[in-house]
């Protein structure tokens, strides 16, 4: 029963990441990077003052500092560099394309340090997805909405690495910190990091009506929201089988850029997506049966 209630969550975490990256770009519009991003993590925060008791409910273990500092560096700083940054030279849609990788670089983060399996055709299909990210960003047709998209999609598949670290993170912390916990840690570290970029290098004093919309939803419901779904998931499965619902973002993701955004890709890219999917779904052919497996051992 709970594999089936964290497979729901996963599926509405992944569509409500899938709208960060429109939400993102809405935001980009009026705000910079530094200020749509500190923004988000102040609603997130204030969201979290609410459950500050059940926040506070968790048990430190010797040495836990390291891992949490490592999970807070790689996820929220590190990744939402990264992710700005892109976007301020890619589409929505391709990035989130890019992030159909995110399965194949936990399964490696995990081999080195969870020791998890990692076959021979995983790392080919990985070979494959990175191929088709290289001709998504070569195809050489640039936009206002993607200037530079292989600067774009090389600073998204960094974040994708971040996020890979992430959840190993999250896994290795998951029997001793809650969902909540974790989120809420995540959140008051990606404050603590991004007001004083917002403070030295941002431009937040003014108001603007879509701005602000976009990101209270970014820190109200993508921030909090899909991470606790995420985080949930993650303690109640394989990290790499919950990974793997990443690869339902891009869908998403382009559907929503062409509906919100009014975004089109050439038929090279096109076919450069698929490349990256096949790639992806190579990775998964034999990995299936021993997720199975995991899945039954957690119960």
């Amino acid at each position: 029963m709970k594999g089936r209630v964290a497979e729901c969550a996963l599926v509405f975490a992944m569509v409500l990441w899938a709208s960060s990256f429109i939400a993102l770009k809405l935001a980009f519009v009026s705000y910079d990077p530094w200020t749509v991003i500190a923004g988000r993590m102040w609603v997130a925060t204030l969201c979290f003052l609410v459950m500050w008791k059940r926040v506070m409910r968790f048990e430190y273990r010797s040495g836990d500092w390291k891992v949490l500092l490592i999970l807070v560096a790689a996820e929220p700083c590190l990744y939402f560099i990264l992710e700005a940054m892109a976007l301020q030279y890619t589409s929505a849609g391709q990035a989130g394309m890019v992030t159909s990788l995110a399965p194949l670089l936990t399964a490696v983060v995990a081999f080195i340090f969870l020791k998890e399996r990692l076959s021979r055709i995983a790392v080919f299909g990985l070979s494959i997805a990175i191929g088709g990210v290289l001709m998504l960003g070569t195809d050489g047709h640039g936009s206002d909405a993607a200037p530079n998209p292989m600067l774009g999609n090389a600073l998204e598949f960094g974040a994708m690495l971040c996020a890979a670290i992430c959840s190993v993170c999250l896994k290795h912390l998951s029997s001793r910190y809650s969902a909540l916990t974790l989120t809420a840690l995540m959140s008051f570290a990606g404050l603590i990091f991004f007001t004083p970029l917002a403070m030295t290098l941002g431009n937040p004093w003014h108001w603007d009506h879509q701005g602000v919309t976009a990101i209270v939803f970014l820190g109200a419901f993508v921030t909090l929201g899909a991470y606790l779904l995420y985080n949930y998931a993650i303690a109640h499965m394989p990290v790499t089988r919950a990974a793997s619902f990443v690869n339902l973002i891009p869908v998403f993701t382009l559907v929503l850029a062409y509906l919100i955004l009014d975004e089109r890709m050439t038929m090279v890219q096109l076919g450069a997506c698929a490349l990256v999917m096949v790639g992806v779904g190579v990775s998964q052919m034999r990995s299936r049966k021993g997720s199975a497996q995991a899945a039954e051992q957690l119960g």
